[in-house]
């Protein structure tokens, strides 16, 4: 029997789903294409936000670019006022032109190159700095005004990361910063932690509220605080989740690949999004003494965030169209017109494990039966594979059908897209619903 793992019921996506505009997008589009749902990205960003007022935390919230190249998240950025997270001059250039300030830029990545920091500085961005060589570097920038720096601390509890000043480095970077006088404004301290553990969150960030009241001895401003990312998707149910990492094996995905839980993105969170960020400000760093919210109005630290993902949970999905089917061994191969480089959880070697949703345009047989069957790309590689699983689908799908991939916008859409055999990139389609029960309306995200 397949393993499924539904994503959790959107009645907004089962709206679009049923209104047949999907079939008319792919038969005007000729090919496969991402939807994305802006009003989803407005009420992650206020779920922040509220998270933040809810604890009396003062913040600001940076989307992080890298997870969506879509236009349309950076316009409404500059619609509420929030802030983007940029590692390149591409990136910044799009969000200044598209209205956000050079005062809500926050740089981050490693190693930046001088060009991005000298456009950064000039445009009142904060720059996360990552090493000694490079705060020499933005202290001989010169220009009208002094550039805006945090220190990244390398974090004590992943001590093989590779972002960060050491400890001693540190010291030196501060020290450096109050030599500098007015030729930088020191403004804090940021960190680069991967996974979702809310406490390991806490508890760093604890450390760089102390470091904020040890530069302030040496005259430095430091008054805020970065925590980066890593707030958690919850994408299928519990239970689901549950009964997937533990009967999952090779049978069940094509050629018999292999993987293990740790393989996986958590694809269920019991703590998601803004809630993950009230946990983190509610928890007391090392489990002792006041929580982190209050730690931060006492010493008077502004908290910064930068989520990608959990700003994109729900903003859209990936829309492809079944070119073939064969039976194979007791179960089927069904290629679509795209690539596996549309979904780009294969970059890690991974798989998207939410399950493909069929839409058909055909009524169904009365007596249609489920159908196994993983999911190919169109291209002549035997490893280009969207979906290794074997999913069960309600009927064996038909040339025409869509495959819908829920809930993609956080980093699958296009962190890993190729124009390969000259195939063209997957447009996105900015869905717009009138406020009344209309008929969903689209536009091309440019």
């Amino acid at each position: 029997m397949a393993l499924s793992l539904p994503a959790h019921p959107d009645p907004l996506a089962t709206r679009l789903h049923t209104s047949g505009l999907l079939h008319e997008l792919t038969y005007g589009l000729g090919g496969p294409f991402h939807y994305l749902l802006p009003e989803r990205f407005d009420t992650n960003l206020a779920a922040f936000r509220s998270a933040l007022a809810g604890a009396r935390v003062e913040g600001r919230v940076y989307y992080a670019k890298k997870a969506n190249k879509a236009c349309v998240f950076i316009d409404r950025c500059a619609t509420a006022g929030a802030g983007v997270d940029v590692a390149s001059l591409g990136e910044v250039r799009e969000a200044l032109g598209r209205g956000v300030r050079g005062e809500a830029l926050v740089v981050t990545g490693p190693a930046k190159a001088d060009a991005l920091l000298r456009v950064a500085a000039q445009q009142g961005a904060l720059v996360a700095v990552d090493a000694l060589d490079e705060l020499d570097r933005v202290l001989t920038l010169g220009g009208p005004r002094p550039p805006r720096v945090l220190l990244r601390v390398h974090p004590p509890a992943q001590p093989n990361s590779r972002f960060g000043l050491s400890p001693v480095d540190l010291d030196e970077a501060m020290h450096d910063c109050a030599e500098a006088g007015d030729r930088v404004r020191m403004e804090g301290f940021s960190f680069h932690l991967s996974g979702y553990d809310t406490q390991q969150r806490t508890d760093l960030a604890g450390d760089l509220v102390e470091l904020c009241l040890k530069a302030r001895v040496l005259g430095l401003q430091a008054d805020r605080i970065s925590i980066g990312g890593g707030f958690a998707v919850d994408y299928v149910p519990a239970d689901a989740w549950k009964t997937f990492l533990e009967r999952h094996q090779p049978g069940d995905y094509h050629a018999g690949k292999t993987f293990t839980a740790a393989d996986f993105y958590p694809y269920h969170s019991p703590v998601a999004g803004a809630d993950a960020l009230a946990a983190v400000l509610a928890a007391s760093p090392y489990g002792a003494g006041p929580a982190l919210s209050e730690r931060l109005r006492e010493a008077g630290v502004m908290l910064l965030l930068e989520p990608g993902r959990a700003l994109l949970d729900g903003a859209g999905a990936s829309v492809f169209t079944v070119q073939g089917v064969k039976d194979r061994d007791g179960y089927g191969i069904v290629t679509v017109d795209g690539t596996s480089l549309s979904l780009s959880e294969q970059w890690f070697n991974s798989e998207y494990l939410p399950d493909p949703q069929l839409l058909s345009a055909r009524p169904l047989p009365a007596d249609h039966a489920s159908y196994r069957a993983c999911v190919a790309g169109a291209s002549c590689l035997d490893s280009d594979l969207l979906t290794w699983r074997k999913i069960a689908f309600p009927a064996q799908p038909a040339i025409g059908d869509l495959l819908v991939y829920p809930n993609t916008a956080g980093y699958q859409m296009d962190s890993n897209e190729s124009p390969f055999h000259e195939l063209p990139l997957p447009p996105k389609v900015v869905i717009d619903h009138p406020d009344d029960t209309g008929r969903p309306r689209w536009r091309l995200d440019r």
